[in-house]
């Protein structure tokens, strides 16, 4: 018999089991709770509320820990790759050679668009936001690939998600081309995962891309570190609506419209944002400090602190290294990014952010590598978006396969007009 936790109502007594996970994380198993006492629990924004176990990533905030399937994401960013990460979020382990093989040939097999999807884009106004391009786009491909709606085993689940995959970036490409008036770029079957998205994104029909290693390697790292991240908003989505046995597809589209939102894929937007503002305005990084320190109204630190994380976010750690590197070897004079450098210099050490562990997170550092590959800032939720994609189908995955699996369905407490009878309408 395990540990249970006592709970009184109404005079009663009630025991509910006491759950353990394997990083010794505790929870009160409420699932009896109605119908055994008639009450449920009220918890606003699900802020204490676990919604489901599950064996795919771990965070200890506390201690700036972050693991995919058990290994530390600083032995994935010195030694994997966003490919194999991928494989490893999605189906649990490492995969062998064999398995890495054939996962990076179907993502270079899949890569192409049909060509009748080229159409879709034409429908779009030039200033349409690539989000709602991306969500669109990706319920459109199950409609050119019917197979994706049987996806059951995990060979079939596999080809799905290489489908997926590797689509999103050709969308996510043909969206920003489209809304620069510039034609849409082949995928080619030379370059890997990373490489060759910038090669969609930024080929002309007369001038190929290259990436520099130091662009392709951050860009990997960028995905990587951005693969899952627990139950967020856009993960909790994805899952919620593949509880109603929502193929895979529509269950990551409804992931992308969650992301969408400014209040979680857009903190690398609003980091920019932050920046153009002390630029625009000349005032110098100190002055900028002081009014954050003096809460002044509408001046905020944008890219510091985290949720999550009341340590230092240890994605921002391996970014910084990574954006260190490939500003050096682009030797970019951006002031954007000079003025980065100084806010993120100047509240390291300030001892009124370092006490409030107001470290810069994930979000600073990767929009400061996004516009420095040339990213436009209308895009960045989309690479959040692509990054995402293994973690949104893991945790779809993680769904499908539960034997036990029943529809998401929360509950409320009511708090309107009560007893109210129609009216008329000429005595209203």
């Amino acid at each position: 018999m395990g540990d249970t936790c006592r709970i009184e109502l109404d005079g009663t007594p009630f025991e509910f089991p006491v759950i353990e996970g394997t990083e010794n994380e505790r929870a009160i198993d409420i699932s009896k709770l109605r119908s055994e006492t008639g009450y449920i629990t009220l918890d606003g924004g699900y802020g204490n509320t676990g919604s489901c176990t599950s064996a795919i990533t771990f965070i200890d905030g506390d201690q700036g820990i972050l693991r995919y399937r058990g290994i530390p994401i600083e032995e994935l960013a010195e030694k994997s790759s966003f490919i194999e990460t991928a494989w490893l979020v999605i189906f649990g382990k490492l995969p062998t050679q064999a398995d890495r093989d054939r996962f990076a040939t179907m993502l270079t097999e899949h890569s192409m668009l049909d060509e009748n999807m080229k159409k879709h884009f034409d429908g779009y106004p030039t200033n349409a936001h690539p989000m709602a391009i991306l969500s669109a786009m990706i319920n459109t491909l199950s409609a050119h690939d019917p197979e994706v709606w049987e996806a059951d085993d995990d060979e079939s689940i596999e080809r799905a998600a290489a489908v997926l995959m590797s689509k999103v970036r050709t969308i996510a490409a043909a969206a920003y081309k489209s809304s620069v008036g510039e034609p849409i770029v082949y995928p080619r079957y030379d370059l890997r995962y990373a490489e060759n998205f910038l090669h969609m994104m930024f080929s002309k029909p007369y001038k190929d891309y290259e990436p520099t290693p130091a662009v392709a390697k951050a860009l990997n790292l960028f995905l990587l570190l951005h693969a899952d991240h627990e139950q967020n908003c856009s993960t909790s989505t994805v899952r919620m609506v593949a509880s109603s046995e929502a193929n895979m597809f529509a269950s990551c589209s409804a992931g992308v419209c969650a992301l969408w939102g400014p209040l979680h894929g857009g903190a690398n937007v609003a980091v920019i944002e932050m920046l153009q503002q002390i630029h625009d305005g000349g005032i110098s990084v100190d002055e900028y400090v002081k009014k954050v320190k003096n809460k002044e109204d509408g001046v905020k630190l944008m890219g510091f602190g985290h949720r999550v994380y009341r340590n230092f976010d240890p994605r921002s750690k391996i970014l910084k290294a990574a954006a260190d590197d490939m500003l050096k070897e682009l030797d970019i004079h951006d002031p954007l990014l000079e003025i980065a450098g100084e806010l993120a210099e100047a509240a390291l050490s300030d001892d009124y952010f370092v006490s409030r562990k107001l470290y810069p997170n994930v979000d600073f550092y990767s929009g400061i590598i996004l516009r420095a590959m040339g990213i436009p800032v209308n895009m960045f939720t989309v690479m959040f978006a692509i990054g995402r994609m293994p973690g949104w189908i893991a945790n779809w995955k993680e769904i499908h396969d539960d034997p036990k699996g029943r529809i998401y369905r929360p509950r409320q407490i009511y708090v309107g007009p009560t007893d109210q009878h129609w009216v008329p309408r000429e005595e209203r």
